[in-house]
């Protein structure tokens, strides 16, 4: 008789299960918060600018957008793209009285290529 009770999972099915137990084929955390920050061509137009000169107010970055890479997001949806750039690590901002300037910091990359080296040419003669 089943009279509503509820039956517990079989313990195969709820324990936590990793995927791998090798260290060195997963990732440190925050390396998918790059993929994502990285997977919008918005975002990636921002660092690009960003690249090019350190220390741009959002008003900046929006001007930039629009000249040189024919977008035009409002400056609310830059200031989220900021948010999202910054919580991968690939962007900080530092306020200056009235002013927030933020500034790229490419070493986060650095993890994705400790994974894949980029290769190395080999010259035989």
């Amino acid at each position: 008789m089943h009279g509503g009770a509820i039956r517990p999972r079989p313990h195969h099915l709820t324990r936590w299960r990793h995927f791998t137990g090798k260290r060195s084929l997963t990732y440190p955390v925050g390396v998918t918060d790059i993929y994502r920050a990285l997977a919008d061509e918005t975002r990636r137009a921002l660092l690009d600018e960003l690249l090019g000169r350190k220390q741009q107010t959002l008003f900046e970055l929006c001007s930039k957008l629009a000249t040189n890479h024919d977008l035009t997001p409002t400056r609310q949806a830059v200031a989220q793209h900021l948010d999202v750039l910054e919580s991968a690590g690939l962007v900080h901002s530092e306020r200056s009285g009235r002013y927030r300037f933020h500034t790229i910091d490419t070493s986060p990359l650095a993890e994705i290529l400790d994974r894949w080296p980029p290769e190395r040419q080999s010259h035989e003669t």
